[in-house]
């Protein structure tokens, strides 16, 4: 499980600067780090999130609907990683 989670997170990784059009910050993104706040390196926004969750949609085939459940999954790319894995998403 933890290996699937590392993997998955990478793949969020590069999908979530993709999807957002921004360049990876000094010392790349941690786990944890928070990705949507004014304190955010990336400050991402509701565009942004928009943008994250179709692509997602469009890899994975999981759709995000509620707006609550989607601030809490799309929080960290830990956050991420553990919600699409309860919801099956492997990466191949």
């Amino acid at each position: 499980m933890i290996d699937e989670l590392t993997s998955l997170r990478e793949a969020l990784r590069v999908l979530v600067l993709d999807a957002s059009e921004k360049s990876e910050p000094e010392g790349g993104l941690a786990p944890d780090e928070i990705l949507f706040s004014s304190e955010s390196r990336l400050q991402l926004d509701s565009l942004d999130a928009l943008q994250i969750s179709m692509a997602i949609q469009k890899r994975f085939g999981i759709r995000i609907t509620d707006s609550k459940e989607t601030r809490r999954a799309l929080a960290t790319l830990q956050d991420m990683a553990e919600y699409l894995h309860t919801k099956g998403a492997r990466v191949p």
